[in-house]
């Protein structure tokens, strides 16, 4: 992988993350919303954090598409879960957000499992494309 793939995970990262933490800052600000009421659910999009948040969110999407244009689902989403650890300390120190001993056990054991995932392929060949290249391959070495 080249290091434009590797900030494109980075963004996928750091937009979700943000853009989740920046959600959670508005609705705090706003409290509770009915769900029998559809004003109620309107309502949060005025918010300043919300607007910034949906923005963020929607960078996130964009990154996330050109994730998945050149490597597989089962790399890209381990490989964006460092996001995890990225919402575990906005939570901790921008919110002051209580993070038990459980919780950081569990970012570790994400972290971890992340590792594993990036260290194979970020692109599996498909029996379509492996099959259709072997004639072509037979053809050149005849």
């Amino acid at each position: 992988m080249n290091v434009r793939k590797y900030l494109v995970l980075l963004a996928v990262m750091c937009f979700g993350s943000i853009g989740d933490a920046l959600l959670s800052r508005g609705m705090k600000q706003l409290g509770p919303i009915n769900l029998h009421h559809w004003q109620e659910i309107i309502r949060p999009i005025g918010n300043p954090w919300i607007l910034v948040g949906i923005f963020c969110l929607s960078m996130f999407f964009a990154s996330y598409l050109t994730a998945l244009s050149f490597a597989d689902l089962s790399y890209v989403l381990p490989a964006t879960a460092l996001g995890y650890v990225l919402v575990t300390l906005i939570a901790r120190f921008a919110f002051h957000e209580n993070v038990s001993m459980w919780r950081w056990l569990g970012v570790m054991l994400i972290s971890g499992g992340v590792g594993w995932v990036t260290q194979g392929p970020e692109l599996t060949r498909h029996p379509r494309e492996t099959s259709a290249a072997a004639p072509k391959e037979q053809h050149e070495i005849a």
